[in-house]
Protein backbone atom coordinates (compact mmCIF):
# COMPACT_ATOMS: atom_id res chain seq x y z
CA UNK A 1 0.00 0.00 0.00
CA UNK A 2 1.47 3.38 -0.65
CA UNK A 3 1.11 5.78 2.14
CA UNK A 4 0.30 9.38 0.38
CA UNK A 5 -0.64 11.23 3.22
CA UNK A 6 1.83 13.54 5.16
CA UNK A 7 0.17 12.63 8.56
CA UNK A 8 -1.16 9.53 10.13
CA UNK A 9 -5.08 8.98 10.63
CA UNK A 10 -5.28 9.38 14.85
CA UNK A 11 -8.75 6.84 14.45
CA UNK A 12 -6.17 4.02 13.45
CA UNK A 13 -5.24 2.04 16.42
CA UNK A 14 -1.89 2.62 15.70
CA UNK A 15 -2.27 6.24 15.08
CA UNK A 16 -4.10 7.11 18.08
CA UNK A 17 -2.33 5.25 20.39
CA UNK A 18 1.25 6.78 18.65
CA UNK A 19 -0.06 10.21 19.68
CA UNK A 20 -1.48 9.48 22.81
CA UNK A 21 -0.66 5.95 24.47
CA UNK A 22 3.10 6.96 24.86
CA UNK A 23 5.40 7.95 28.30
CA UNK A 24 7.59 10.70 25.09
CA UNK A 25 3.78 11.92 23.92
CA UNK A 26 2.20 12.58 27.76
CA UNK A 27 2.11 15.40 27.68
CA UNK A 28 -0.49 15.58 24.51
CA UNK A 29 -2.61 13.57 26.20
CA UNK A 30 -2.66 15.60 29.10
CA UNK A 31 -3.38 18.73 27.22
CA UNK A 32 -6.26 17.32 25.55
CA UNK A 33 -7.73 16.10 28.67
CA UNK A 34 -7.66 19.28 30.89
CA UNK A 35 -8.82 21.26 27.11
CA UNK A 36 -11.51 19.18 26.26
CA UNK A 37 -12.47 16.83 29.42
CA UNK A 38 -12.12 17.82 32.33
CA UNK A 39 -13.91 21.20 33.66
CA UNK A 40 -11.69 24.37 33.94
CA UNK A 41 -11.32 24.33 37.95
CA UNK A 42 -10.11 20.60 37.63
CA UNK A 43 -6.91 20.67 35.17
CA UNK A 44 -3.89 17.95 35.69
CA UNK A 45 -0.32 17.82 35.81
CA UNK A 46 0.34 14.48 35.38
CA UNK A 47 -0.90 11.23 34.72
CA UNK A 48 0.17 7.65 34.97
CA UNK A 49 -0.43 4.48 32.36
CA UNK A 50 -1.92 1.71 33.72
CA UNK A 51 -2.20 -1.56 32.01
CA UNK A 52 -4.89 -1.22 29.46
CA UNK A 53 -6.25 -5.29 29.88
CA UNK A 54 -8.39 -5.58 33.16
CA UNK A 55 -9.89 -8.86 33.98
CA UNK A 56 -13.17 -9.27 36.14
CA UNK A 57 -12.72 -10.44 40.13
CA UNK A 58 -12.84 -14.07 38.75
CA UNK A 59 -11.03 -15.87 36.20
CA UNK A 60 -14.12 -16.53 34.71
CA UNK A 61 -15.11 -12.90 34.31
CA UNK A 62 -15.13 -11.23 30.60
CA UNK A 63 -11.48 -10.02 30.43
CA UNK A 64 -11.50 -6.49 28.99
CA UNK A 65 -8.94 -4.22 26.54
CA UNK A 66 -9.01 -0.28 26.77
CA UNK A 67 -7.51 1.76 24.15
CA UNK A 68 -6.02 4.16 26.48
CA UNK A 69 -6.04 3.68 30.81
CA UNK A 70 -4.78 5.85 32.94
CA UNK A 71 -4.38 7.55 36.38
CA UNK A 72 -4.34 11.19 37.27
CA UNK A 73 -1.96 13.03 39.76
CA UNK A 74 -5.12 13.00 42.36
CA UNK A 75 -6.14 9.25 41.71
CA UNK A 76 -8.43 10.33 39.11
CA UNK A 77 -9.15 7.28 36.33
CA UNK A 78 -9.65 8.11 32.65
CA UNK A 79 -10.92 5.53 29.80
CA UNK A 80 -10.02 7.16 26.74
CA UNK A 81 -12.08 5.35 23.48
CA UNK A 82 -11.54 5.83 20.04
CA UNK A 83 -14.70 4.97 18.26
CA UNK A 84 -14.82 4.03 14.67
CA UNK A 85 -17.82 2.51 13.84
CA UNK A 86 -21.27 2.30 15.17
CA UNK A 87 -22.19 -0.68 17.76
CA UNK A 88 -25.09 -1.99 19.11
CA UNK A 89 -24.96 -1.37 22.74
CA UNK A 90 -22.16 1.12 22.47
CA UNK A 91 -23.23 3.14 25.60
CA UNK A 92 -24.08 -0.24 27.51
CA UNK A 93 -20.28 -1.11 27.57
CA UNK A 94 -19.19 1.99 28.17
CA UNK A 95 -21.04 1.82 31.56
CA UNK A 96 -19.44 -1.54 31.74
CA UNK A 97 -16.20 -0.33 31.14
CA UNK A 98 -16.67 2.40 34.06
CA UNK A 99 -16.82 -0.17 36.43
CA UNK A 100 -13.47 -1.66 36.53
CA UNK A 101 -12.39 1.31 37.27
CA UNK A 102 -14.50 1.57 39.88
CA UNK A 103 -14.17 -1.97 41.37
CA UNK A 104 -10.17 -2.19 41.59
CA UNK A 105 -10.30 1.12 44.02
CA UNK A 106 -11.65 -1.45 46.55
CA UNK A 107 -9.56 -1.80 49.40
CA UNK A 108 -9.33 -5.03 51.37
CA UNK A 109 -10.35 -4.67 56.00
CA UNK A 110 -11.82 -1.20 56.79
CA UNK A 111 -12.47 1.20 54.05
CA UNK A 112 -15.10 3.91 53.72
CA UNK A 113 -16.39 3.34 50.40
CA UNK A 114 -14.88 6.49 49.41
CA UNK A 115 -13.92 6.76 45.24
CA UNK A 116 -11.89 8.59 42.91
CA UNK A 117 -13.32 10.13 39.84
CA UNK A 118 -13.90 7.94 36.71
CA UNK A 119 -14.26 9.64 33.42
CA UNK A 120 -14.77 7.42 30.14
CA UNK A 121 -14.21 9.50 27.03
CA UNK A 122 -15.23 8.17 23.41
CA UNK A 123 -14.11 10.08 20.68
CA UNK A 124 -16.40 8.80 17.97
CA UNK A 125 -16.46 8.53 14.20
CA UNK A 126 -19.67 8.34 13.87
CA UNK A 127 -23.21 10.10 15.15
CA UNK A 128 -25.65 8.46 17.69
CA UNK A 129 -28.56 7.56 15.44
CA UNK A 130 -30.94 9.43 18.33
CA UNK A 131 -28.27 12.16 17.10
CA UNK A 132 -28.45 12.34 13.58
CA UNK A 133 -30.47 15.56 13.19
CA UNK A 134 -28.39 17.33 16.08
CA UNK A 135 -25.21 19.02 15.70
CA UNK A 136 -24.10 18.90 18.92
CA UNK A 137 -20.54 17.70 19.32
CA UNK A 138 -19.54 17.22 22.90
CA UNK A 139 -22.39 15.66 24.99
CA UNK A 140 -21.32 14.97 29.01
CA UNK A 141 -23.13 12.56 30.74
CA UNK A 142 -23.77 12.48 34.65
CA UNK A 143 -25.83 10.48 37.19
CA UNK A 144 -28.85 12.94 38.08
CA UNK A 145 -31.74 12.65 39.64
CA UNK A 146 -35.73 13.04 38.42
CA UNK A 147 -35.37 17.16 38.62
CA UNK A 148 -32.48 16.84 36.57
CA UNK A 149 -29.67 17.69 39.78
CA UNK A 150 -26.49 15.55 39.53
CA UNK A 151 -26.84 13.01 42.29
CA UNK A 152 -22.89 11.70 41.31
CA UNK A 153 -20.67 13.92 40.39
CA UNK A 154 -17.58 11.52 40.04
CA UNK A 155 -18.46 8.88 37.74
CA UNK A 156 -18.84 10.83 34.15
CA UNK A 157 -19.15 9.92 30.04
CA UNK A 158 -17.70 12.10 27.99
CA UNK A 159 -18.49 11.25 23.78
CA UNK A 160 -17.56 13.63 21.04
CA UNK A 161 -19.25 13.05 17.64
CA UNK A 162 -16.83 13.89 15.39
CA UNK A 163 -18.87 14.27 12.56
CA UNK A 164 -20.65 17.01 13.84
CA UNK A 165 -17.54 19.47 14.69
CA UNK A 166 -18.03 21.17 11.30
CA UNK A 167 -15.48 24.35 12.14
CA UNK A 168 -12.78 25.49 9.47
CA UNK A 169 -9.66 26.78 9.97
CA UNK A 170 -10.59 30.43 10.31
CA UNK A 171 -12.85 29.59 12.77
CA UNK A 172 -11.29 28.43 15.72
CA UNK A 173 -10.99 30.50 18.28
CA UNK A 174 -10.19 28.01 21.66
CA UNK A 175 -8.08 24.81 22.30
CA UNK A 176 -11.25 22.88 22.62
CA UNK A 177 -11.58 23.81 18.81
CA UNK A 178 -7.94 23.33 17.87
CA UNK A 179 -8.43 19.88 19.34
CA UNK A 180 -11.23 18.53 17.83
CA UNK A 181 -10.43 20.35 14.50
CA UNK A 182 -6.82 18.27 14.02
CA UNK A 183 -8.61 15.03 15.32
CA UNK A 184 -11.02 15.44 12.47
CA UNK A 185 -8.43 16.52 9.87
CA UNK A 186 -5.42 15.86 10.72
CA UNK A 187 -4.46 12.94 8.15
CA UNK A 188 -6.18 15.47 5.05
CA UNK A 189 -3.79 18.33 5.66
CA UNK A 190 -0.24 19.11 4.42
CA UNK A 191 0.91 21.18 6.57
CA UNK A 192 0.53 22.42 10.46
CA UNK A 193 -2.30 24.97 10.18
CA UNK A 194 -1.50 28.64 10.41
CA UNK A 195 -4.23 28.78 13.71
CA UNK A 196 -2.42 25.68 15.14
CA UNK A 197 0.93 27.25 16.25
CA UNK A 198 1.28 26.25 20.04
CA UNK A 199 3.87 24.23 21.17
CA UNK A 200 1.90 21.39 21.45
CA UNK A 201 0.26 21.10 18.61
CA UNK A 202 3.84 21.44 16.95
CA UNK A 203 4.73 18.60 18.81
CA UNK A 204 1.65 16.70 18.00
CA UNK A 205 2.04 17.20 14.35
CA UNK A 206 5.88 16.28 14.38
CA UNK A 207 4.89 12.66 15.91
CA UNK A 208 2.23 12.22 13.41
CA UNK A 209 4.41 12.76 10.13
CA UNK A 210 4.87 9.47 8.54
CA UNK A 211 8.00 10.35 6.95
CA UNK A 212 9.82 10.29 9.98
CA UNK A 213 8.29 6.11 10.82
CA UNK A 214 10.89 3.24 10.99
CA UNK A 215 9.78 0.49 8.50
CA UNK A 216 8.36 -1.82 11.13
CA UNK A 217 6.30 0.97 12.32
CA UNK A 218 5.20 1.99 8.55
CA UNK A 219 4.27 -1.69 8.40
CA UNK A 220 2.29 -1.56 11.67
CA UNK A 221 0.63 1.41 10.34
CA UNK A 222 -0.15 0.38 6.98
CA UNK A 223 -1.77 -2.51 8.85
CA UNK A 224 -3.81 -0.58 10.73
CA UNK A 225 -4.68 1.77 8.43
CA UNK A 226 -6.24 -1.03 5.80
CA UNK A 227 -8.20 -2.07 9.13
CA UNK A 228 -9.77 1.30 9.92
CA UNK A 229 -10.48 1.67 5.90
CA UNK A 230 -11.94 -1.88 5.54
CA UNK A 231 -14.28 -1.50 8.61
CA UNK A 232 -15.37 1.91 7.07
CA UNK A 233 -16.10 0.67 3.74
CA UNK A 234 -18.04 -1.95 5.32
CA UNK A 235 -20.34 0.14 7.28
CA UNK A 236 -20.48 2.83 4.74
CA UNK A 237 -21.92 -0.18 2.55
CA UNK A 238 -24.38 -1.35 5.46
CA UNK A 239 -25.66 1.97 6.32
CA UNK A 240 -26.85 2.56 2.65
CA UNK A 241 -28.04 -0.75 2.35
CA UNK A 242 -29.89 -0.01 5.49
CA UNK A 243 -31.61 3.24 3.66
CA UNK A 244 -32.45 1.14 0.59
CA UNK A 245 -34.09 -1.35 2.88
CA UNK A 246 -35.91 1.07 4.58
CA UNK A 247 -37.49 3.16 1.73
CA UNK A 248 -37.92 -0.62 0.82
CA UNK A 249 -40.30 -1.36 4.35
CA UNK A 250 -41.92 2.20 3.84
CA UNK A 251 -43.34 2.10 0.60
CA UNK A 252 -44.93 -2.11 1.33
CA UNK A 253 -46.35 -0.66 4.13
CA UNK A 254 -47.90 2.54 2.47
CA UNK A 255 -49.34 -0.01 -0.37
CA UNK A 256 -50.98 -2.81 2.29
CA UNK A 257 -52.62 0.76 4.09
CA UNK A 258 -54.00 1.43 0.83
CA UNK A 259 -54.98 -1.57 -0.23
CA UNK A 260 -56.69 -2.49 3.45
CA UNK A 261 -58.38 1.38 3.03
CA UNK A 262 -59.51 0.80 -0.55
CA UNK A 263 -59.35 4.48 -1.18
CA UNK A 264 -57.04 3.57 -4.11
CA UNK A 265 -57.13 1.59 -6.97
CA UNK A 266 -54.27 -0.91 -8.36
CA UNK A 267 -53.62 1.59 -11.38
CA UNK A 268 -53.60 4.73 -8.73
CA UNK A 269 -51.18 2.13 -6.28
CA UNK A 270 -48.87 1.34 -9.20
CA UNK A 271 -48.55 5.13 -10.33
CA UNK A 272 -47.96 6.62 -6.59
CA UNK A 273 -45.50 4.07 -5.52
CA UNK A 274 -44.01 3.35 -8.87
CA UNK A 275 -44.14 -0.28 -8.34
CA UNK A 276 -44.85 -3.04 -11.34
CA UNK A 277 -48.29 -5.14 -10.94
CA UNK A 278 -46.65 -8.14 -9.71
CA UNK A 279 -45.17 -6.21 -6.92
CA UNK A 280 -48.63 -5.18 -5.72
CA UNK A 281 -49.81 -8.53 -5.93
CA UNK A 282 -47.55 -10.54 -3.80
CA UNK A 283 -47.59 -7.99 -1.25
CA UNK A 284 -51.98 -8.77 -1.48
CA UNK A 285 -50.75 -12.84 -1.66
CA UNK A 286 -48.21 -12.24 1.79
CA UNK A 287 -50.94 -10.63 3.62
CA UNK A 288 -53.96 -12.00 2.49
CA UNK A 289 -55.63 -8.91 1.17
Amino acid sequence: MALRDKYINPFTDFGFKKLFGTELNKDLLIDFLNEVVLPKERKIKDLTYANSERMGRTTLDRKVIFDLYCVGENDERFIVEMQKAKQNYFKDRSVYYASFPIQEQSIRGDWNFKLAEVYTVGILDFVFSEDENEKTVRHEVKLKDQNCKVFYDKLTFIYLEMPNFIKTEEELETTYDKWLYVLKHLSELEKRPQKLQEKVFEKLFKAAEIAKYSPIELDEYENSLKQYRDLKNAMDTSHNDGKIEGRIEQKIEGIIKALRRGRLTIDEILEDFEVSVDFVLKIKEENNL
